[in-house]
């Protein structure tokens, strides 16, 4: 017997739903706090309601970087059985169920529902290595800085326009400085980590083979396929919003263009990558060549080469072997 528990995660709350009886649609909620105490007070609950051992209770979450990510850890340690669900997947579910009124709660109880019924198609979610989460906040935090940057940036450009004082212009030139000091630094203590850890170093040596893929993408694509469980290429893809998706309303005739669920500052890279792989890449180039041949868009066919390059990407350190050009 198991137990079917769904957590909406939040930034200071966790809402709590368990099926107690699918059928009658009978079901238990609660609310903790996310933070340690609320972890350990979840725990105790769970255990008192259901009667049942941490090993035989199924709990659902969607992820949500750093607001899901202590507690899942803390929940693996404990032996519960976690599933994680692609948001993107989690929203059709919902919307395959006819549930209008979105809130936190209810949330919940569909991730609860989501869990029983996939249970047996979802990969039980594990903690990635301490290596790979490491790496992981580096290049976060290496991704907040070109943010800042870019800001910055923008405003240097607007005080030109607007006339801002000099003390002004001279106080962004400064952090501007400061920003990119720090994000050289960053850089290079993320390309000693990875050196360091012999699979990280190879993985990051078999993206460099593909032609299109340089310093920045190889460095995201380890960082991502260390800490993600990927089964296939399909599947890195649509994490990354690659999937094409198609709109249509009313009498309009649609359009295919990507879907753009998951993080948009990897797909932001993907693009540039993908653009420079269409000149120098054999099997991109082919590919794009066809696509445009047969009426797609340039937009459409770089979308497809985005694509097409995280495919390679995947199968490269998948197969463990450096990227072999197909097209003649």
């Amino acid at each position: 017997m198991k137990a079917f528990i769904g957590i909406d995660v939040g930034k200071e709350k966790l809402d709590i739903s368990w099926l107690r009886d699918l059928v009658k649609s009978k079901k238990k909620t609660k609310i903790f706090k996310n933070n340690p105490k609320g972890y350990q007070e979840l725990v105790a609950w769970l255990i008192k309601n259901t009667n049942l051992e941490a090993q035989d209770i199924v709990i659902t979450t969607e992820p949500t970087g750093v607001y899901s990510e202590p507690l899942m850890y803390f929940l693996y340690e404990q032996g519960f059985i976690l599933l994680h669900v692609n948001p993107g997947k989690a929203k059709q579910y919902a919307s395959s169920l006819g549930l209008v009124h979105k809130t936190d709660k209810s949330d919940a109880t569909m991730l609860a529902r989501y869990g029983h019924d996939q249970q047996h198609s979802l990969l039980s979610w594990q903690p990635e290595p301490v290596e790979a989460r490491e790496l992981k906040v580096m290049t976060r935090r290496l991704e907040a800085l070109e943010q800042d940057l870019r800001r910055e940036v923008n405003r240097y450009e607007a005080v030109g326009f607007s006339g801002a004082s000099t003390r002004v212009t001279q106080s962004i030139e400064d952090m501007i400085a400061v920003l990119k000091t720090e994000m050289g630094k960053l850089k290079n203590d993320i390309d000693e980590h990875i050196d360091r850890h012999p699979q990280l170093k190879k993985n990051r040596q078999l993206l460099q083979s593909i032609k299109g893929v340089g310093e920045v993408i190889s460095r995201m694509m380890v960082s991502l396929m260390a800490c993600k469980q990927f089964k296939n290429a399909k599947q890195l893809a649509c994490y990354l919003g690659l999937i094409p998706k198609l709109n249509e309303s009313g009498k309009r005739a649609g359009k295919t263009t990507l879907s753009k669920e998951g993080p948009g500052y990897i797909r932001a890279k993907l693009y540039m990558a993908a653009v420079v792989a269409v000149q120098h890449n054999p099997d991109i180039k082919a590919q794009n060549k066809r696509l445009v041949e047969q009426g797609k868009t340039k937009m459409q066919a770089i979308g497809a080469a985005m694509r097409k390059l995280t495919h390679i990407c995947f199968g490269v350190v998948k197969n463990q072997t450096e990227y072999q050009p197909q097209a003649i």
